[in-house]
């Protein structure tokens, strides 16, 4: 009857607005119109207190939830909720992996603290896997005080043996059986031991004798209350007894946005026990100051006194929190020291006054002295981009590069700080750039030979940032070339060097290739101060002989810049190229076109003939598609329109498809006279094919049914296409055509309504194609075209009244 109450209780707090106290919920009847989003954290706290209160969970409350207008979808918001909630602040029992040792932790969700992620310190309290929780696989310490909610396990072992797990009760007694009550409160586990050990030898005989032995440990470790005030989350915590204060400080997520980080106090009996600096820890690493908490200790963390920001060039930006008499020495080596890039030899800090801000300037012997007010923001900037005492020099030395400037360096000097000059050096002259004071640039001439042979006047007096260019005689020879081409293994363009000969070049490119002549011929440029309008040339030819079996030439010809070398090729030099022959032959395979003019005809006889099973009628040839007549394709517009699909589908089709054109052959006119036209040429890679002798007729296209119709001397077109049913829907009669075995086609012809259609021969391929699509014009198409001659007529008729 209870839960029941409390369910409509738990109804009625729930309907209540967003906005309405914790106190207030439970008079609520209707929940309909509650908002679980906008329940505030005292809300959901009071909601828990209940269900706890009651004995009642949110899920048995559920169906009431329901039953009284709640959604479900507000429902599942509260239960998750009111889960991470209970996440979020419950406690939580831990033990060893085997079993052992126990206790009770303290757990909160880690968030990330925006307001306060430059203060140092605050990281150390928002990461959740950062833990100071005491090892429960550690020994005992000896120094552990026993109370009341500790729980030992006494073990006699040897020749009698006992075990027993004994909790200290509240009044700080434990029981052990045949033994009695031993009060151990306030004792040490180590004083606890002894005492309990002679208590059990008073007992057991064989404890006493030696004979066996007593052994005492903690297996449970008792919960402390301690209070912590000033944390992000202050409240009373329940933790470990032999939990620390960082531990606690970790619970509770550590200092406030305002909280003090170096004089959080641990209040034990009313008084300040101990003061605890984390700067100690997170700077020296140390933890003198984390000692274990007792039973109603308090940890208070102030609010801080003394804040500085610290921005700029040190490895640890961010803002500070500074003790009385602490220095801006101190505050540095909080931020780990300056970085490389620092400006050290003064800092700018901005301080706060009364009135207004001001700036003051502190200089490096002050750092130790200056003790920074609270509110001061250090802004420390970078060193200049630029060299106090750099020189350069670059060019034809054997070592470039920047060098150490001092008062009082000359030119000799730098060179000789360079290792001195390289062997192509011009010692005519050589270029100082300067930057003036004003920041302008000038450039000085000097006579590098006078400067190195001990002349004042040239060996100039250098500055810092100056900049010597030493020249190089390479830098004004020009780089000439000559190119070679014709019958050589690597023609191109090659390098001029003095002295460069024919031979050599020769060489150079590789050898001349098989097919060369010994014809070699030089072109080489007209060089003329004056103009010669008489003298139509523009180049001058040489003929060289030359023998290609040694790359050699009987007189060694020397070659000028930019000379254009064509080696020849043999006027006759030609390797034997192949035709082939497939099909109803006696002997198929590639045959050598031995003539320049061999035609189908000698090729056939060569072959062996015609076999009895050939289709004399089936002879054709099959001819590649070189890639320059489908460049030629494609360099011919047809006026189509940019990338027009008929003439990229006419490409396409040459390229992927058509591999080969096709040459029909008569034979039968071949063998009457071979002068006929269809004894054609044939050219490289040609392919003959001889169709084998085949009585059907093949149907094809837009048919009900492609098929092969044995041939019919009698029958016509008509007969075939009837044969496989008829033409379908799309089927186009008027344009069907046939292809003839030897690869000759033919199209139906129309005279006056009357068409002609083509002859059909055994082996034949009859194709109907598709008709064309055609648009249908709409209603309001005719009407227009109506309208149109209409208006016509009425102007007609006017124009001869």
């Amino acid at each position: 009857m209870k839960n029941v109450i409390f369910a409509f209780a738990l109804l009625g707090a729930l309907l209540m607005a967003p906005q309405t106290k914790a106190q207030d919920l439970l008079q609520a009847k209707d929940v309909s119109s509650v908002n679980v989003d906008n329940l505030s954290e005292a809300d959901l706290a009071k909601i828990q207190a209940q269900l706890k209160t009651n004995n009642m969970t949110i899920e048995q409350a559920e169906p009431m939830l329901l039953s009284k207008g709640m959604t479900a979808a507000n429902v599942a918001k509260l239960k998750a909720r009111l889960s991470a909630k209970s996440v979020a602040s419950g406690s939580q029992t831990t033990s060893t992996p085997n079993g052992g040792r126990k206790q009770v932790l303290e757990t909160n969700i880690k968030v990330k603290d925006e307001a306060n992620a430059l203060v140092f310190g605050s990281e150390l309290f928002d990461n959740p896997t950062l833990d100071f929780t005491a090892d429960l696989k550690l020994a005992t310490p000896v120094n552990y005080v026993l109370g009341p909610g500790d729980e030992l396990q006494i073990s006699v072992y040897g020749v009698q043996q006992y075990s027993a797990s004994v909790p200290v009760s509240v009044e700080g007694r434990i029981a052990i059986d045949y033994v009695g009550q031993l009060a151990v409160s306030g004792m040490t586990i180590e004083a606890a031991t002894q005492k309990i050990k002679g208590a059990i030898a008073g007992v057991y005989s064989t404890v006493a004798s030696g004979q066996s032995q007593v052994s005492v440990s903690l297996s449970q470790i008792r919960t402390i209350k301690v209070t912590i005030i000033g944390a992000k989350q202050p409240g009373n915590y329940s933790v470990s007894s032999l939990a620390t204060v960082y531990n606690a400080l970790h619970v509770a997520g550590g200092p406030a946005v305002n909280g003090s980080y170096r004089n959080i106090e641990l209040i034990r009996n009313n008084k300040v026990y101990k003061y605890v600096d984390i700067y100690d820890f997170l700077v020296k690493g140390d933890q003198s100051a984390n000692i274990g908490l007792k039973d109603n200790d308090v940890i208070r963390i102030p609010a801080y006194l003394n804040r500085v920001t610290l921005e700029g060039e040190v490895k640890r930006p961010g803002i500070f929190e500074l003790k009385k008499g602490e220095s801006f020495q101190s505050l540095l080596s909080f931020a780990s020291g300056f970085n490389e890039l620092a400006y050290t030899a003064s800092i700018n800090v901005i301080q706060k006054t009364a009135k207004e801000f001001k700036v003051t300037d502190i200089k490096q012997a002050d750092f130790k002295t200056y003790l920074p007010q609270s509110g001061d923001v250090f802004r420390i900037t970078r060193i200049l981009n630029r060299f106090e005492n750099r020189i350069k020099i670059e060019g034809a030395v054997f070592r470039p590069d920047t060098y150490s400037f001092y008062t009082g360096m000359r030119i000799s000097d730098l060179v000789k700080k360079a290792d001195g000059l390289k062997e192509d050096a011009y010692g005519k002259r050589a270029r100082v750039t300067r930057l003036k004071g004003d920041l302008t640039t000038e450039v000085l001439h000097v006579d590098l030979d006078k400067a190195l042979t001990g002349d004042m006047e040239a060996n100039l007096v250098l500055n810092k940032e100056d900049v010597l260019t030493v020249y190089s005689i390479l830098g004004f020879v020009e780089v000439f070339k000559v190119i070679i081409d014709g019958e050589i293994k690597n023609p191109g363009t090659y390098r001029f060097y003095e002295g460069l000969t024919l031979n050599d070049l020769l060489v150079e490119a590789g050898g001349l290739t098989g097919s060369a002549s010994k014809r070699v011929e030089i072109a080489r440029m007209l060089i003329s101060e004056e103009i010669d309008n008489t003298n139509p040339n523009k180049a001058e030819l040489f003929n060289i002989d030359i023998t290609p079996e040694n790359n050699e030439q009987s007189k060694n010809f020397k070659l000028s810049p930019f000379d254009v070398v064509n080696i020849r090729k043999m006027a006759v030099y030609e390797k034997p190229e192949m035709v082939a022959v497939t099909g109803a032959v006696h002997y198929a395979g590639k045959y050598v076109l031995a003539s320049k003019k061999a035609r189908v005809y000698d090729i056939i006889e060569r072959a062996g003939g015609l076999t009895s099973l050939a289709n004399i009628d089936g002879v054709k040839i099959k001819r590649p598609i070189k890639a320059k007549q489908i460049e030629e394709l494609e360099s011919v517009d047809l006026n189509l329109g940019k990338k027009d699909s008929i003439q990229n589908k006419l490409e396409k089709k040459l390229k992927e498809d058509l591999k080969y054109a096709i040459i029909p052959v008569d034979w039968k006119s071949i063998v009457k006279d071979q002068r006929s036209s269809t004894n054609v040429t044939l050219f490289p890679g040609d392919i003959i094919e001889i169709a084998d002798f085949n009585e059907g007729v093949k149907v094809t296209g837009n048919v009900l049914l492609t098929s092969e119709i044995p041939f019919n001397k009698g029958k016509g077109f008509n007969y075939y296409l009837d044969a496989v049913g008829g033409l379908d829907s799309k089927g186009w009669r008027k344009k069907a055509y046939i292809i003839y075995p030897n690869g000759k086609a033919a199209v139906t012809h129309s005279f006056m309504f009357v068409k002609s259609y083509p002859k059909v021969t055994p082996g034949a391929q009859i194709i109907v194609p598709e008709k064309p699509e055609v648009k249908k014009m709409s209603t309001g198409e005719y009407v227009s075209i109506g309208s149109v001659i209409a208006s016509l007529a009425l102007l007609i008729v006017t124009a001869f009244k």
